[in-house]
Parts: C-alpha cells; sequence; structure tokens
C-alpha cells in the first residue's frame, strides 16, 4: 500500500503525533528535553471532548434538590373530567361532600335495632326479653319507630329506625317467637355508622395534590361528585439521538438499533402520569438536532433527549444545550452509577434533560431525577427519596465504583422467610439486567462494598 492511500469511509485519517518529525516540527537535539507526554483521553485526542472530572460531580440527592429548585413550581393548566376518565389523575382543587354520607343512620351488620337502656343489666344466663315488632328492608325507609322493650330486625346497610341507638348482632340473640333474647349488651353507636360520619355536608372530601385511585374515585361517587377538576397532564417531548437508532418497527441496517429508550420512557411517563409526545428521532448532525429541539421545545412541557450527554464526537445534547435561552444548563453529570452523563438545563421555564443513551441508565436516572419533575409538574409533592423498600438478604457481594454512588438492579427471590437479592448484570447496555430485576439495591458513597449476606433495602422498580 502507498503512503498516499486513504483511510476507508466512515474512518478518520490519523497522521504522525504533533512534534513529530513528520509533523514538521523541529527534532529534540541531545541533551534537550523532548516534548511533554501526550494524554489521549483529554480533549484534543481525537473523538473526544474533556472528559468528566474524577471528583466534584454532585450526588444524586444534591442534583435533585438542584433540579427541583430549578424547576420550580408551574402554573398548573386545569381540566374537569367525569369519574369513568379520571383515574390516575391529580385533583387540582378541593373537592367538597354536597351533602351528609351516610344520609341517614345504618346498620354495619346483621341484627336488631333496639334501645341500648334496654339491654342494661345482662349477664351470662340473664339475657334482655325484647319483643320484635318489624323488619326494615334494605333500600326502605324504617317504618316505624323503636320503644321501650321493642326490637326491629335490620340487614347490614338497613336504615336505623328512630328511637334506636345501637344494633345487637344477630350471633348474639336468640328468637322465641316473636320475642328476642340478647345474650351481649351493645352501647350507644355499636354496629352502627352515623349520618355525616364519612363526611359532612360542606367538608373537604379529597385535597388537591392527590392522585385519585379506585378508593378515592368511589369515595367521590358516594358523595355524588361525578365530576372532578384535575390537573392537565405535563406534555414530555422525547428525542431519540443518534445515527444508529431505528424505531422498533423498522429492521436495522449493519451498526444500527432498535430504540428501546423511547418505548421505555414513554411508559415510564403514561405510567407516572405525564403524556409522551410521538418519540422523534434525530441524526447526529447539529442543525438537524437544533431544529428538533427547537420544535420540541415548543410543543412539550418539559423535553426528554436520549443520548448525546457524554464526551464523545458526536455527543451534541451538551453543545446545544450551552445554546439554550437562560438560564440553560444548571447541571452536567452526576456522581452515579449508571447515568454519571446526564445533563439538566433549563430553556426559559422549561426543563430539558439529557439522559444517557443506554436502557439501563436511562431508566434509573428517570427514577431518580425525572420522576420528581413529573410529579412537581403534576402538583403532586415528589417523593422524598426514591421510594417504599423492601428488606432483603444480599446473594452475591457489591463493590461501589470509586467516586460514584451506585444503584444495582436485582432480583427478589422469597427464601425461608425472607426475601433475597440477586444482583442482575451491571453493564448499562443491558436492557435484560432491569427486565430481570423488581427493584434497585443502593450503594451510596458512605459504603464501599456490602459482603454477600448483608441486609439491604431495595427500592421496588
Amino acid at each position: 500500500m502507498s503512503n498516499g492511500s486513504t483511510p476507508p469511509e466512515g474512518c478518520a485519517a490519523s497522521g504522525p503525533p504533533e512534534g513529530s518529525a513528520a509533523s514538521g516540527a523541529p527534532n529534540p537535539q541531545p541533551g534537550e528535553p523532548g516534548p511533554p507526554p501526550r494524554h489521549p483521553a483529554k480533549a484534543e485526542a481525537p473523538g473526544f471532548r474533556e472528559p468528566f472530572p474524577a471528583e466534584g460531580l454532585p450526588t444524586v440527592a444534591e442534583a435533585r434538590r438542584r433540579i427541583l429548585a430549578a424547576a420550580g413550581q408551574p402554573p398548573l393548566a386545569v381540566e374537569e373530567l367525569p369519574l369513568a376518565a379520571a383515574l390516575g389523575r391529580v385533583l387540582a382543587k378541593p373537592v367538597y361532600a354536597p351533602e351528609d354520607v351516610p344520609a341517614f343512620h345504618r346498620a354495619t351488620v346483621d341484627g336488631y335495632a333496639v334501645r341500648s337502656q334496654d339491654l342494661r343489666g345482662i349477664a351470662p344466663g340473664r339475657p334482655a326479653r325484647l319483643q320484635v315488632v318489624c323488619r326494615v328492608l334494605v333500600g326502605r325507609a324504617a317504618a316505624v319507630r323503636v320503644e321501650p322493650g321493642q326490637a326491629v330486625a335490620v340487614p347490614t346497610g338497613g336504615m336505623l329506625p328512630p328511637g334506636a341507638d345501637c344494633v345487637v348482632m344477630f350471633e348474639h340473640t336468640t328468637r322465641e317467637g316473636s320475642w328476642l333474647l340478647v345474650h351481649r349488651f351493645a352501647g350507644p353507636g355499636d354496629n352502627v355508622i352515623a349520618r355525616g360520619e364519612d363526611a359532612a355536608a360542606g367538608l373537604a372530601l379529597l385535597t388537591p395534590g392527590r392522585r385519585l385511585g379506585p378508593a378515592e374515585l368511589g369515595a367521590l361517587a358516594g358523595a355524588g361528585v361525578t365530576r372532578v377538576p384535575v390537573t392537565r397532564p405535563p406534555r414530555v417531548a422525547l428525542l431519540l439521538t443518534g445515527d444508529e437508532i431505528v424505531p422498533p418497527e423498522r429492521t436495522p441496517a449493519p451498526g444500527q438499533i432498535r430504540d428501546i429508550n423511547g418505548v421505555a420512557l414513554a411508559a415510564a411517563l403514561r405510567q407516572d402520569g405525564a403524556q409522551p409526545l410521538e418519540p422523534v428521532y434525530v441524526p447526529d448532525e447539529p442543525a438537524a438536532f437544533r431544529e428538533a429541539l427547537r420544535r420540541a421545545l415548543q410543543q412539550a412541557d418539559l423535553v426528554l433527549i436520549s443520548g448525546g450527554s457524554s464526551v464523545g464526537e458526536r455527543d451534541l445534547t451538551a453543545q446545544l444545550a450551552a445554546e439554550l435561552e437562560p438560564p440553560g444548563v444548571i447541571l452536567h453529570g452526576v456522581a452515579l452509577k449508571p447515568g454519571k452523563p446526564t445533563l439538566f438545563a433549563m430553556a426559559g421555564r422549561k426543563p430539558v434533560f439529557g439522559l444517557p443513551g443506554n436502557p439501563v441508565s436511562a431508566l434509573v436516572v428517570y427514577r431518580l431525577l425525572v420522576r420528581p419533575v413529573v410529579f412537581r409538574w403534576l402538583g403532586l409533592e415528589p417523593p422524598a427519596g426514591p421510594g417504599p423498600r423492601i428488606r432483603a438478604r444480599l446473594e452475591t457481594a457489591l463493590r461501589r465504583p470509586a467516586g460514584r454512588e451506585e444503584y444495582v438492579p436485582v432480583a427478589l427471590l422469597w427464601r425461608g422467610g425472607e426475601y433475597a437479592a440477586r444482583p442482575q448484570p451491571r453493564k448499562s447496555g443491558l436492557i435484560t439486567a432491569l427486565t430481570g430485576a423488581q427493584g434497585l439495591v443502593h450503594l451510596p458513597m458512605a459504603i464501599d462494598e456490602l459482603p454477600a449476606g448483608a441486609e439491604v433495602e431495595v427500592i421496588p422498580w
């Protein structure tokens, strides 16, 4: 091969080092010091920018604090929905009971409505003797008043007739024709829900910032509330960067891969109550990336960029984030594995996240740093930490990487009356590390190593 040959298409030519004879620079003379040693990992090395510092990056807790402080509290748009469409939505205003719930005194057991004073003196072998005068039917008003020495049969949920102040359970009585023998005392209010005990008319049933689940919707229906004011879900733009990323339905060419993050992040956003927009696939070309980001900021309340936040030559997220409307980049880099190259910026009042391209990294960073902002923008109080924990026994030892805290995916196995936590593969590009995991184990800065058999707290995935 001649010296004039060219490298294959897509490869960069690499000439002799600067300062060598071939570069035209003079060679050091005997006895003179040579040029300083080169550091290929530095910014001037072909294909890379200045790498992240080994020290000084914020912890996850500090990054979260800075992100939430910068994101602030947005003005929340409100929409009114019927109960059938409100599952999972967040209440935007208080809801007041339009009437007493229940609207009448109700029995909570099958039994007999009586006057508690007629039961005084009950003792073993000496029951109270009352006359059964009537029966209350479910869904019907009580048609009789309970007088001294009388009892009225009532079903669970039936109206307590006037004059009675308690219900004795069917199991604590025996019948002798129309006479009732009561063997156990019941006091005022026993086995009864009083009118307005669930909710009194005019009082708040639910307060703002509450996610509406089956119990909340049922309570609203029971009070006669059929429409509720809820916050509009934040619209989230998803930009999937990289010439190698293609939509899942497309057959990848050699060197390409199907999109994982767009589908996974959209699912996480929907699960949390946000509205992901259609993913946009962005090539590694500054003008196209810049235009895609401009459109995303026009259409969405929040932008997630997957990939391009690291230090490779074609990683453009940090470069374009520096061009955003002030205040711009808030942080770039977190002392976290996986997820060190995470970027966060504010374009005016709109949050912009640069997430790592690796699927495990992207989902871990979403859980730890993006979700709190989504919650805030839904009107929910961001969780104080990563969430509820499950105690488990670590199956194999874990060692924290130097200078970073780590969140390790683990599988949970029930053994001998307790959970065992089995670490999954720790390569951040393996999506199977999450599909086989039920949670994450946190290795904070204060812990260098966890031995096998150590008790750990697993954050459910």
